[in-house]
């Protein structure tokens, strides 16, 4: 780093101080990679990543895909979720496509951007995105079930895992043509795939989400027990 007339001093705890005559300029700290950010920055970027993430995670793309086309509100069709699975009994099948791309585009894209721009703070992005999909302050927290973006956070973090996910799902589904069975299954294999490839820094982080895909599926997972959870392609009962 060139900074011209200061003097660089570290101190015990590691930080850096960039004196410049007359006054302290900033506060610097060594990151894993070696290089010095400023202090302030800590809690800077996990707290934009914290809010970007959120941001994007509740925009709720089927609601309003469908109230664009004129297909209504879709918290008053079929179960009343907001995921793609519900836009796909409207009829609208390029609705519920679309749905499903921007539910997972939102989750790459706030972890991509984190990660670029906010000082690798993918992790905070990933948790604040998808909570913000399952519970956006604009439907007074009543949001998707996850599991479109958390196929998206994947993707962003560690794309191998993404691709184990993608494949379980669109199996499961073509094999049984249960949605919830397939997503649940899903995003279960996302921690045991993170383990898999040795990324056991974000194990803990997917086992959480997956263990919130699995409660917002609690109603479906009791239809399933007693048999009467709809399969893909047939009207509700």
């Amino acid at each position: 780093m060139a900074l011209h007339n200061a003097i660089g001093a570290f101190d015990k705890t590691g930080l850096m101080e960039i004196v410049a005559p007359g006054r302290v300029h900033a506060m610097f700290t060594p990151t894993i990679g070696g290089s010095y950010v400023p202090t302030d920055y800590l809690w800077q970027a996990p707290a934009a990543a914290l809010v970007l993430g959120y941001l994007l995670g509740s925009i709720p793309f089927g609601v309003l895909l469908t109230r664009l086309a004129g297909a209504g509100d879709l918290r008053q069709i079929g179960s009343g979720n907001i995921g793609a699975t519900n836009v796909l009994r409207t009829g609208r099948k390029g609705l519920a496509a679309a749905t499903l791309l921007l539910d997972a585009a939102k989750g790459f894209v706030a972890v991509w951007i984190a990660e670029r721009y906010l000082g690798g703070t993918g992790v905070v992005a990933a948790a604040a995105v998808f909570l913000g999909h399952l519970y956006p302050v604009w439907l007074r927290f009543r949001g998707g079930k996850g599991v479109a973006t958390l196929l998206g956070v994947v993707l962003a973090l560690h794309w191998p895992i993404a691709l184990v996910y993608a494949v379980v799902w669109i199996a499961m589904l073509a094999l049984l043509r249960i949605s919830s069975l397939a997503g649940m299954t899903a995003a279960v294999t996302a921690p045991l795939s993170a383990a898999f490839f040795g990324r056991f820094d974000l194990v803990l982080l997917l086992l959480a989400l997956a263990l919130l895909v699995l409660w917002k599926h609690r109603a479906n997972v009791d239809r399933l027990i007693s048999g009467t959870e709809p399969r893909v392609g047939r009207k509700r009962g």
